[in-house]
């Protein structure tokens, strides 16, 4: 290791695989030769700046921390910034993978260097040990600002309700209305379900009926007005559709703003609502716990569909939405009896697409597989062949000696003919990109949006882009996305979304915590 230069507020060291002979080493004011368990390791005393360095480093890294006063309290952002090199034997496809990994077990949990002497110290074991592949490592440390407080640690919508009280607002009750969407909803259900005041909840649906986003149906429900959609027709059975208007491509969407940019895409609409209503027996009481045949049963509305119909190019579609959304089983449940009577209603589809918003797999090294938000993930197997776009883990297990075991199920369709479809997409995207079809299509469906819904689909500025990475139980580090070393492909894809291919994961218990979710993504090469 060898200190190249330090500012007021920076640091630049520099580690190195040299190979020497150990005898022409000997420990004094200028170098420190350790023994014992760290044998190999020299440590230049003094700052050079004489240090060789004529290529441009080869992979590019960096993190932020916080660091704490111990005396003040203050907090101040540092940023760490690695600069690799590689050896020549280390093929040019691996060093963004080994980098990777590398950086990773740099900052595992387990054991995170919370001082500057442990994180040179774990950097230095890691690349005598480990990662032969890297012959030398630039480490930048840059003071950034200070606060007096941490800041808040980023959570997803579904991490802050868990043991949480939800805020009741009129945002919050029109979630929870679109969340139902095409089934009504009643104020005493959306009260039950949050422990709120029925009363307050009526107050926020009529304000929601006064501006003309909800409306109040039979039974004390309420569902959603869809805006600037005038084809809708409420029916009690799907009306029979010629052979030739049958739709041969199904698209399925979980939630209402999924749908209503679908149906943005889609031509000459017909939009088919249908609804069921069921009846429900009075609660038992303590002075009657039979029910008897002149108790009043009260109806309420049952499990709905919505059915939009149109074409997209030369294909006849139909979009639907699940009726439900969560992770109880009256969801699943819900979720397999729409698709059930989505694909008896109309027989003759033959491809069907779940489409819809979800997290992305980060890479932290490699600009090509990192995939930042609003970009577009389909999938497709992976690279190493293996015969799966869908994985579903059921269970993760941390054993004993630290090993992650995963059960899970793996899904293929029969022919890859939309893989192939896909894959096509991508090559065209990358020669002609800003002015692919894709893109075209895409910017006409978001002019259309901005003037027919009251959601903002336009992408989000690129400073919300955060990529952030779990050190521990609450603590993480920010990490900078990864850059192209082709800065004219950077500026010419510039605010628009790329294309990425590979498998899709899901499983609540691997997807909720940060480690499992990595190593699982890993092993299934997701995306």
């Amino acid at each position: 290791m060898t200190p190249k230069g330090k500012t007021a507020n920076s640091t630049t060291l520099m580690i190195e695989r040299v190979k020497v002979i150990q005898e022409n080493f000997v420990s004094n004011d200028q170098i420190h030769v350790a023994g014992g368990d760290h044998q190999g390791i020299v440590i230049n005393k003094v700052a050079s700046s004489e240090v060789e360095n004529n290529s441009p480093a080869q992979l590019n890294l960096e993190f932020r921390v916080f660091l704490v006063n111990a005396q003040t309290g203050m907090h101040t952002q540092e940023s760490r910034n690695l600069q690799f090199w590689f050896t020549p034997k280390l093929p040019d496809n691996q060093q963004a993978t080994v980098a990777q990994e590398f950086f990773k077990e740099l900052v595992s949990p387990q054991e995170f260097p919370r001082d500057y002497v442990g994180f040179i110290k774990k950097i230095m074991k890691l690349m005598q040990h480990k990662y032969p592949g890297i012959q030398k490592l630039e480490i930048i440390l840059r003071q950034l600002d200070q606060s007096h407080n941490l800041p808040t640690r980023p959570l997803s919508a579904d991490e802050s309700s868990l043991g949480k009280h939800i805020e009741l607002t009129e945002e919050k009750v029109l979630e929870l209305i679109e969340s139902a969407y095409p089934n009504p909803i009643t104020a005493e259900d959306i009260a039950q379900e949050h422990n709120w005041e029925e009363e307050i909840v009526l107050a926020h649906l009529k304000a929601l009926q006064e501006k003309g986003i909800v409306k109040a149906m039979e039974h004390g429900a309420f569902t959603r007005i869809v805006q600037h959609d005038t084809d809708i027709q409420i029916v009690k059975q799907m009306p029979t559709i010629v052979s030739s208007q049958q739709p041969t491509i199904a698209i399925i969407t979980a939630q209402y703003c999924e749908k209503i940019a679908v149906d943005a895409m889609i031509e000459n609409k017909e939009t088919y609502v249908r609804y069921t209503t069921v009846g429900v027996p009075p609660p038992k009481t303590r002075t009657s716990m039979y029910l008897t045949s002149s108790m009043v049963r009260t109806t309420r509305f049952g499990e709905s569909n919505v059915y939009t119909l149109g074409n997209m190019g030369a294909h006849r579609i139909v979009c639907t939405k699940l009726p439900t959304v969560g992770h109880t089983r009256e969801a699943m449940t819900a979720a397999g009896n729409t698709t059930t009577r989505l694909l008896g209603t109309f027989q003759k589809v033959d491809y069907v697409f779940l489409v819809g918003v979800g997290g992305g797999v980060p890479h932290y090294t490699d600009w090509n597989q990192n995939v930042r938000l609003g970009d577009v993930v389909v999938s497709h197997i992976a690279n190493d062949n293996k015969r799966s776009v869908y994985t579903y883990c059921e269970n993760a297990e941390v054993r004993a000696d630290g090993s992650l075991v995963f059960e899970h199920k793996d899904y293929c369709p029969v022919n890859l003919d939309l893989q192939h479809i896909a894959s096509q997409l991508k090559a065209q995207s990358e020669i002609e990109y800003d002015d692919s079809p894709w893109v075209r299509y895409l910017n006409s469906g978001q002019k259309m949006l901005q003037t027919q819904s009251e959601h903002d689909f336009s992408r989000p500025s690129s400073d919300t882009d955060k990529l952030y990475m779990s050190i521990g139980e609450r603590d993480l580090i920010e990490v900078a996305h990864p850059v192209s070393s082709d800065s004219a492909q950077v500026k010419r894809i510039e605010g628009l979304p790329r294309l990425h291919l590979g498998p899709i994961l899901s499983g609540r218990d691997v997807c909720k915590v940060d480690q499992l979710r990595q190593a699982f993504s890993q092993q299934c090469s997701a995306k």
